[in-house]
Parts: structure tokens; C-alpha cells; sequence
């Protein structure tokens, strides 16, 4: 078990409390990992790998005989359960002794005919339990990062830059998107990445203009904007970057718009302290694309948070009131898009300091 779980679970518990929680059903598996340290991976929405129960004096792991040997190991602090009948039939034995009336469900990873199969459990048993919706209790504790969260997220950004550095050097005309993707991503494994930390995104020309656009056999021209957006896994924690760039000589429309998006992640970089709204850093950005001329070429935040998932909290976004604080990661990635011409998206993870921000990514730009 991480030597910071322990107090993971101590502010979870202060949370349950204030909440009038009696115990909380833990079934996303970046926050089961969180407060255990169990790395057991679901095979999709209807196949976990485990579930915690985390009561104010319990702490219980309750997974399928695939995952009792790894659980015992990875979580010596949870009593490990293994249940033959499925989860749902056996948790009302599990709960029994907790004597706990109001049990908190992560209301984004249960379905509701599985709320309603447990409910049906629980009343079978002669349990009353009052199964309560939580929003993101676990997410704020993950927010902020422990150095070693921070030396984490290093190490995976360390290897995603040393193989786009490789890889990037042998693109040659003619190369389709899938081609430099399927090598970037073979690169990462070879580098020993755990994995990607999402599907790569490789957009040649005009499908730049697309901010998620998939690899796909268009073949990579001299002179247009090639963006590549990737990041590795390792460790369970994510890194996240995205350049663009031209084989050849860039034009002076590529010159401008690079200028410009570069400018506004400097000047949000700049902005981001503690206090400061995800909003606030936003709007740093947006105004300067605006006065720039592009102010409706860029539509998406600017970015979030990332850590054992690839997209968590803070939020920077026109939407977002999430306040900064110190040891928060985030990404800072503006991008102007234009359609028939292509899209620019330039995009650094930042960690917030004790009056600033750090710039945790050591590849360069090509104009400043």
C-alpha cells in the first residue's frame, strides 16, 4: 500500500462524516486505486474488478477470485472479500456488519438497474439501507498531488517527449496519420509506457481543424499544419502534450497563428497561482485569441487536470469555478481551428506552486 493512503482515507472519513455518510461504496477504478492502492483494471461498465467499502471504522475490498491474490498484495490494509455469487448478491453480508443505514454510491459508475438490483439485495436481507447519489467525493482529494504524484506524472511526460522526439524525426511526406500514430504509440510501449493514456491524435491539413480528430490514411503533406496530441501511461499516472507543426518551411499564416496560440499559453501560464478560478486562467487565454482576431476558432477549455485519470479535476474553462491550488496539475492548451486550412493546438502540463506555476514539459517551440 502507497504510504499516503492512510491519510487518504482519514480525510474520505472527515468527508463521510460531514456528509452523514455511514460508509461509501467506492466503484470508479482511479478512486479504488486512490484510497487502496489495488490496480485491479475493469473490463468495461458492466465487469469490475472490485469495489471498497469504506466505513467509518472498515475498510473492506471486495473483488472476484481473478484478483484475490493482487488485492491481498496491493492493499494489506483492507479486509479482501471474495465473492463467488457477484458483488450485488453478497453485499448485503458485506454491509451487515457496519450497521450503516445511509451507504454513499458513486452515482456516475452505477447504472440504474443496477441501483435498483442492489436495493432489491438489501431488501431481501431484511436490510433498511439507504443507498444516497455522490457526486465526486473522492475526486477533490485527487486533485491536489503529492510529490510523488508530481515525480509521477515526470516520469510519464519524460518518456511521452523522448519518443516523440524519436519519432517526429523520421515522419517523412507521403506517411499517413495512422502510420506516425501506430509508431509513436509502438515507441511509447518500447520506451516502457504502461500504456497511452488515450488513443494518439495525428491530424495532417485541413483535419487539424478537427480538436479530436482520428488517425486516419490521409498522407502528410510539406507545408500544412500537422498536429499530434499524445501521452503515456506509467505508473497509473497520465501525461498529456499536444505540438504542431509543418515538414518543410512553415508560411507566414502558419507564423501568425502559431504566435498567436503560443502567446495565449504563455500569458495563461503566466496567470495561474493559487486563488485563482480555472475560469479566470480561461478567460487569460480566450481574450487574447479574441483580440488576435480568432476569438471564434477556439472553442473548448483550455484545459484540466490530470493525475490517474486522463481528464479530472480543475477544470480551466469558461464554465469552470474550480479555485487553483498549490500541487494541482494541469494542462494549458489553447488552439485556434480553421476549417479547410487546418487547426493549431499547442499544450504544456503546468503544476501550481506555492505563487505560480511549472511548466513540467521540456520540449521546445518552434517560434516565441
Amino acid at each position: 500500500m502507497p504510504p499516503t493512503v492512510p491519510r487518504r482515507i482519514a480525510q474520505l472519513r472527515e468527508s463521510l462524516a460531514s456528509s452523514d455518510l455511514d460508509a461509501l461504496l467506492v466503484l470508479i477504478a482511479e478512486n479504488r486505486r486512490y484510497l487502496s492502492g489495488f490496480t485491479g483494471e475493469d473490463n468495461g461498465f458492466d465487469e469490475l474488478a472490485g469495489a471498497l467499502i469504506i466505513g467509518r471504522r472498515h475498510l473492506i475490498l471486495a473483488t472476484d477470485s481473478r484478483f484475490e491474490l493482487q488485492a491481498r498484495r496491493e492493499a494489506p490494509d483492507f479486509d479482501v472479500v471474495v465473492y463467488t455469487r457477484g458483488l450485488t448478491r453478497e453485499l448485503p453480508a458485506l454491509m451487515a456488519p457496519l450497521g450503516a443505514k445511509r451507504l454513499g454510491v458513486e452515482n456516475r459508475r452505477i447504472s440504474l438497474a443496477w441501483h435498483a438490483e442492489i436495493l432489491e439485495a438489501f431488501s431481501s436481507a431484511g436490510l433498511k439501507v439507504e443507498l444516497v447519489p455522490v457526486e465526486e467525493m473522492v475526486e477533490p482529494l485527487r486533485a491536489v498531488k503529492s510529490p510523488e504524484e508530481i515525480d509521477a506524472t515526470r516520469a510519464a511526460l519524460a518518456i511521452a517527449e523522448a519518443v516523440f522526439t524519436q519519432i517526429t524525426a523520421d515522419i517523412q511526406p507521403g506517411m499517413t496519420e495512422k502510420q506516425i500514430a501506430q509508431g509513436l504509440e509502438a515507441a511509447a510501449r518500447q520506451a516502457g509506457a504502461d500504456a497511452m493514456s488515450f488513443p494518439t491524435i495525428v491530424a495532417a491539413g485541413p483535419n487539424s481543424a478537427l480538436p479530436h480528430a482520428i488517425p486516419g490514411d490521409r498522407p502528410v503533406a510539406t507545408g500544412e499544419p500537422l498536429l499530434i496530441d499524445w501521452g503515456v501511461r506509467l505508473n497509473g499516472y497520465c501525461s498529456d502534450t499536444t505540438r504542431t507543426f509543418v515538414l518543410g518551411a512553415p508560411d507566414e499564416e502558419f507564423r501568425r497563428i502559431y504566435k498567436v496560440v503560443r502567446q495565449a499559453q504563455q500569458m495563461a501560464t503566466a496567470a495561474i497561482r493559487p486563488g485563482i478560478t480555472g475560469r479566470e486562467v480561461d478567460t487569460v487565454a480566450r481574450r487574447h485569441i479574441a483580440e488576435s482576431g480568432f476569438g471564434k476558432k477556439f472553442g473548448h477549455g483550455l484545459g484540466h487536470g490530470t493525475g490517474l485519470a486522463i481528464h479530472e479535476a480543475p477544470r480551466l474553462s469558461p464554465l469552470s469555478d474550480s479555485v487553483l491550488e498549490k500541487g494541482m496539475i494541469v494542462t494549458v492548451e489553447p488552439g485556434i481551428y480553421i476549417e479547410g486550412w487546418g487547426g493549431i493546438r499547442l499544450e504544456n502540463q503546468v503544476v501550481v506552486t506555492d505563487s505560480g506555476a511549472e511548466v513540467l514539459n521540456g520540449l521546445p517551440f518552434l517560434f516565441e
